[in-house]
C-alpha cells in the first residue's frame, strides 16, 4: 500500500470578493519529500499556508488532507505539522516580556506563556529537548523581544517542535533576517531536514535548501509546474513563473538568481 501523503489538496478554490485567490489547486507532497513551494507576490502561497492551517476554507468539493487527516482541530494539527512563520513573532515580542522556555513550553497549550497550566516533567524535556535541535538552547533565560530576528525564528521552531511534528511548514521563515543572518538560520534548518519532512513556502530561491528535492511553482492559484528542482530551477522556467527574465545560477548546492 502507497504511503499516506503529507499533504494531499484536490481542485481547492478560495474565493474571495469576486477573485479566485486559489483557482482549483491540486497538490500532492510525499512524507519525507522536503519541498519549496516558490511564486511571487499574489501568487496565492499565504492563501494555501492559511488552507492548511484552516484560516481559511475552500469551496464546497474541495479535499484537504494532511497525512490523511481531513477533520481536525488546532491540538491535532500541532501534532501533525508544526507551523512557523515570520508573522507569529510579533505576538511573541509584544508586553508583557516573555521568557524564552516559557515561549516554548507554552506552545503546549496554544498560549503565550504559563499562567495556571499543569506543566509536566516530560513537558519541560520535550521543550529542552526542542531548544537544543533548534539550535536556540543557550537562549534559555532571556526575554524573546530581546533576541534577534534570526533567533527568536529559532525559538518559534522549538516551540512547534515540542509536539514532535511529522512535518514543520516554514512560511518565509527568513524574512526579516539580513544575508549573514540568514545563512545561519538555513544552515540551522538543514540539520532539521534528518528528523522531520520540511515544507517550506518563499519567494526566494536562495532560500531552497540542498535538501529540498522537490518544487512547486504557484502562480495565480494554481501550480504552474511541479517536479525535480534541478529541472525547474532554470531560467525559462523562472522567467516563466516571475514575468521577467531571470537568470540561474548554481552555487554549490544552493541556487542563486537575479534579474536579467
Amino acid at each position: 500500500m502507497p504511503a499516506t501523503p503529507l499533504l494531499d489538496i484536490r481542485d481547492a478554490s478560495v474565493v474571495r470578493g469576486k477573485r479566485h485567490l486559489l483557482d482549483g489547486l491540486s497538490l500532492t507532497v510525499r512524507a519525507g519529500q522536503h519541498t519549496a513551494i516558490l511564486g511571487p507576490n499574489g501568487s496565492g502561497k499565504s492563501t494555501l499556508v492559511k488552507l492548511i492551517t484552516r484560516q481559511l476554507y475552500p469551496l464546497a468539493g474541495a479535499h484537504v488532507s494532511i497525512f490523511g487527516h481531513e477533520r481536525w482541530n488546532v491540538t491535532e494539527l500541532r501534532g501533525l505539522m508544526g507551523i512557523v512563520s515570520s508573522a507569529m513573532q510579533l505576538d511573541f515580542d509584544a508586553d508583557p516580556p516573555l521568557e524564552v522556555f516559557d515561549c516554548v513550553i507554552s506552545g503546549f497549550f496554544a498560549a503565550r506563556g504559563l499562567w495556571k497550566h499543569a506543566v509536566t516533567d516530560d513537558m519541560k524535556t520535550c521543550s529542552h529537548e526542542a531548544l537544543v535541535q533548534a539550535g536556540a538552547a543557550h537562549l534559555i533565560g532571556r526575554n524573546v523581544s530581546t533576541l534577534s530576528t534570526g533567533e527568536a525564528r529559532r525559538v518559534l521552531i522549538a516551540r512547534a517542535l515540542v509536539h514532535r511534528p511529522k512535518a514543520l511548514l516554514l512560511d518565509e521563515p527568513c524574512a526579516g533576517l539580513d544575508p549573514a543572518a540568514r545563512r545561519l538560520f538555513l544552515e540551522g534548518l538543514r540539520d532539521l531536514a534528518t528528523a522531520t519532512t520540511l515544507l517550506m513556502v518563499t519567494h526566494h530561491i536562495e532560500e531552497i535548501l540542498p535538501e529540498m528535492g522537490h518544487i512547486v511553482m504557484l502562480r495565480d492559484g494554481r501550480v504552474l509546474r511541479e517536479g525535480d528542482k534541478a529541472e525547474l530551477l532554470t531560467g525559462a522556467h523562472l522567467t516563466e513563473l516571475f514575468g521577467m527574465p531571470v537568470n540561474v545560477q548554481p552555487r554549490g548546492d544552493w541556487y542563486h538568481a537575479s534579474i536579467d
